[in-house]
């Protein structure tokens, strides 16, 4: 999923403020509401999903009731895959995580001692924080979090209930420098050392990692595997680097098994032959680690478009890795919203003329784009990377030689994006929009703004442009600076093709004015609001924060001679107006060209440049006003998702005659529950 992932909108609406996943993730979840609606608890601020900087949701499984059974089983064997491994992406995302929730979840399940102090309010929400992000480090930022009670008080927990936590993880949880950054992409230190992420052994330096894959890749090659995806790195006892792959007799065998043994009941009950064996070739993956298997999953799925259900499954997006090779592991699974796709299908069968007509050079087009597919999807069930936080989007495969010569698949996650919409307010846009004229025309355009941005970015976006022979992979290339050049690149994709009229010729959008829409709240949100989601004096770190100012800020700076963008001050608060929409559109159009360049080139000064001056710095006092501004709104930055819970029903001789689904009582209820049914790996 080349991109993904969530950021605060206006709001009635998503927009680009989410993260688009290519990987796929939302980025912002809307703002809360405080009435009851179908999709999302009731937003009292002393709810327990309402916590730190999170809200949690639900959300619906719409035309689940009108699956067959085998359909039913279907989705139901895909669900309990994914959440078999589960406890990879925490064991991934840091060493300790596994035992420090371990005992965290003793401690609130035990402990019988008086829980109406601070202190222990405090423990219960660094639990929670804890959960939403499969680990002690923050989903989006990255750092560490801060226990707001003593060690004393959590030593004296784990005494009353009888639990151990060894000395040496007391001292990193309040210890502010250990381990505080799970990925750092500060390119002034050693990136895989700086990043506590698990995917490297603590004695590995970047040094090794690029010296142990410059002898396996070859730039020449066209049809790459994806080095390094499925494995952790590692010394031995000898000082040698090797790599411990996560397969079935592997790393995480324990539970591999328990997926592939899901995968294999799915594969029962495929809808068609090309799904059955794509399932096939994904269980062949598990049991061998074989890239190569790898591959040939991704172009036989990539090409498996028909039937009612589909899937994401295994080690998939890098951004949880300084280097950009290992993939977190993650699972969704999706029922297709016919009606939904109809409409959009538009775009996926006109995505050669889009590439066609693309203001990025010549020699940096495809010819031919070929197997592009674009769905509207229910999600049914979601696990790993893409849960408690989860994409609105995703294109896959990431390969950019599969891309190229099988295609790709394009979802929108309609029922989550549905849920973000039945919460929301208007306060963040009516804070930070320039005038009336701006709030009424996202109010009118701003939902289908943010779904046509979505579509472009994932369909055409992430399927356009080519690299030039013999240059390698933009991983190889670009770095740690790949992920946001790439998330750059296809949202500029997107913003360019919003101001088009064939958008209007193609019926897909009504008025330029929803391009104009997006464009206000593209800026705004990526010279202002996405702000309030740093701590005061932090650097952007994360990929998709930084492809948002980077767009914004340059935009901005390039078009100052003609006053495109003007930064008006009134009233001590700061607002960003576009005078030019069309010069905008071009100035959108010439970073296009240049990031297209880079990639197509594997220019990584030229990339490192663009995203060090205008993607990682922030104006300071502008940020102290955001955070001001958005504080006085007290509508959480982060929302994510439990999951509906799917149970099999049986007759007397323990056949299954359907699927019921309910919702679950609470977040703790869920995350302590998960826990005990798919806790595979100790």
């Amino acid at each position: 999923m080349t991109s993904r992932k969530k950021l605060t909108k206006s709001a009635l609406f998503i927009s680009s403020l989410m993260l688009f996943s290519c990987s796929g993730n939302s980025d912002e979840g809307v703002e809360n509401s405080d009435s009851t609606n179908t999709s999302g608890f009731v937003a009292q601020k002393n709810d327990g999903n309402i916590f730190a900087d999170v809200q949690v949701l639900q959300y619906e499984v719409t035309g689940f009731d009108k699956l067959s059974l085998d359909q039913k089983k279907l989705v139901y064997y895909l669900y309990e895959a994914g959440l078999a491994g589960r406890d990879m992406i925490w064991d991934q995302n840091y060493r300790h995580n596994l035992t420090i929730r371990s005992a965290f979840e003793n401690i609130y399940s035990s402990y019988e001692g008086d829980k109406s102090t601070t202190e222990w309010n405090n423990f219960e929400v660094y639990l929670k924080r804890m959960w939403f992000s499969n680990g002690i480090h923050h989903h989006y930022s990255m750092d560490k979090f801060t226990p707001e009670f003593s060690r004393e008080y959590l030593e004296s927990l784990l005494s009353e209930t009888e639990t151990t936590l060894d000395a040496e993880i007391l001292d990193i949880l309040f210890d502010p420098t250990a381990d505080n950054k799970r990925v750092s992409l500060d390119a002034s230190k050693d990136l895989t050392l700086s990043s506590a992420t698990n995917f490297y052994g603590p004695d590995v330096t970047q040094n090794d990692v690029d010296q142990f894959y410059a002898q396996k890749i070859d730039a020449t090659d066209e049809t790459p595997v994806e080095y390094g995806l499925n494995s952790q790195l590692v010394k031995n006892e000898n000082g040698e680097i090797e790599e411990r792959v996560w397969k079935v007799g592997g790393m995480y065998n324990d539970a591999i098994v328990e997926v592939v043994k899901w995968l294999k009941l799915a594969q029962g009950v495929a809808e068609n032959a090309e799904q059955g064996k794509a399932l096939g070739l994904l269980i062949e993956y598990y049991e061998t680690g074989d890239l190569e298997k790898w591959a040939e999953f991704n172009i036989t799925w990539s090409q498996a478009t028909a039937g009612d259900i589909d899937y994401i499954q295994g080690f998939v997006e890098v951004y949880g890795d300084p280097n950009g090779m290992r993939g977190s592991y993650e699972s969704i699974v999706q029922i297709t919203d016919f009606e939904a796709s109809a409409r959009m299908k538009v775009v996926a069968d006109n995505v050669q003329w889009f590439e066609d007509n693309s203001p990025i050079m010549d020699e940096h087009k495809k010819a031919n784009v070929v197997g592009v597919s674009y769905k509207v999807v229910n999600v049914a069930g979601e696990s790993g990377d893409a849960s408690p936080s989860t994409p609105i989007g995703v294109n896959l495969p990431n390969s950019n030689w599969i891309r190229k010569v099988h295609g790709s698949k394009s979802v929108s996650l309609g029922n989550i994006v549905q849920a973000y919409n039945n919460v929301g307010g208007e306060g963040i846009l009516n804070e930070f929009a320039h005038d009336q004229e701006e709030i009424d025309r996202t109010v009118k355009w701003g939902k289908i703004g943010s779904k046509m941005h979505t579509a472009l970015h994932e369909v055409i976006g992430h399927a356009s442009g080519q690299i030039n022979p013999g240059i390698g992979t933009p991983k190889e290339t670009l770095k740690n600076y790949s992920s946001t050049l790439e998330e750059a690149r296809a949202d500029l994709v997107a913003l360019y093709y919003l101001l088009d009229e064939k958008l209007v010729e193609l019926g897909l959008i009504e008025t330029i004015d929803v391009g104009k829409a997006e464009y206000d709240d593209y800026i705004r949100n990526g010279m202002m609001v996405q702000m309030r989601r740093l701590e005061p004096g932090a650097d952007i770190e994360e990929a998709h924060m930084r492809n948002r100012q980077l767009v914004a800020s340059w935009a901005f700076e390039k078009g100052q001679a003609d006053n495109v963008i003007e930064r008006v001050e009134r009233d001590g608060k700061t607002y960003f107006e576009i005078n030019d929409y069309e010069k905008l559109r071009v100035i959108f159009g010439d970073l296009l060209k240049e990031i297209q360049r880079i990639k197509s080139e594997g220019d990584y000064d030229a990339g490192a440049a663009l995203v060090e001056n205008y993607g990682v710095k922030v104006d300071k006092d502008l940020h102290d006003q955001v955070l001001e501004r958005a504080d006085a709104l007290n509508i959480p930055p982060y929302n994510g998702f439990v999951n509906p819970i799917l149970t099999p029903v049986t007759d007397e001789n323990g056949n299954i005659t359907d699927i019921k689904i309910t919702q679950p009582a609470s977040f703790e209820e869920q995350m302590l529950s998960y826990s005990k049914q798919y806790g595979f790996l100790k």
